[in-house]
């Protein structure tokens, strides 16, 4: 089913698109906090400032669905969507508050490598998200892009049982455990809510595109 976007449906993408930059932002701030924690206090900033701008515009979405008699999309999907993206950024501000509150060590490879694929899907969230603006001529590049974010959290979840096994077999600190435990819990929630975002948007285009 095809539609033509008017100015009210317009507002609708174009806030998603703004959430969804901010997503891709917030993947930035906690791929720099993790290649170097010198920088956390400062990145903890960012990311406060960061979701901040994503809680006001959620309650933009809400208030445009409220309003708005026919929404472009089924209300559900845009509220789905508006969900994830911002919980997406909420579980990226826990991660760091927690690096900020433990003053952890250096992080492992994997670890580094779990924060490089965060940083990824949040650029295919980014520009899937606003492929929505024009979904039929996009329908092809958008499947494409949710299916690098599915492939991408797939990797995450193999570094992630491989990071914590090795956790509690080498590491004699208890209070590291619990550290490191807590956040790559985080990491591995991160790219859990991408490929929610993923599955939605697929939803999506087999309903309208």
């Amino acid at each position: 089913m095809a539609f033509n976007l008017k100015p009210k449906e317009e507002k609708f993408f174009q806030t998603l698109a703004e959430h969804a930059m901010l997503v891709r932002e917030a993947t930035e701030i906690l791929h720099s906090a993790i290649a170097d924690r010198n920088q956390v206090p400062e990145l903890m900033n960012k990311i406060n400032e960061t979701e901040r701008i994503a809680d006001e515009i959620v309650d933009r979405i809400l208030a445009k669905l409220h309003k708005t008699f026919i929404a472009p999309m089924d209300r559900e999907d845009i509220f789905t969507l508006a969900k994830k993206l911002d919980d997406i950024i909420d579980c990226i501000k826990a991660a760091i508050e927690r690096m900020d509150l433990y003053n952890i060590d250096e992080p492992s490879e994997r670890i580094c490598e779990m924060s490089e694929l965060i940083l990824k899907c949040g650029k295919q969230v980014e520009k899937a998200i606003f492929s929505l603006q024009d979904m039929k001529k996009e329908r092809l590049r958008l499947q494409a892009r949710c299916e690098r974010i599915i492939a991408l959290e797939a990797r995450g979840d193999e570094l992630y049982r491989q990071e914590m096994g090795k956790l509690f077999r080498e590491c004699t600190d208890a209070i590291d455990i619990i550290k490191w435990k807590e956040i790559l819990v985080n990491l591995e929630e991160v790219l859990d809510l991408s490929e929610d975002v993923a599955t939605s948007l697929k939803r999506v285009v087999i309903k309208y595109a």
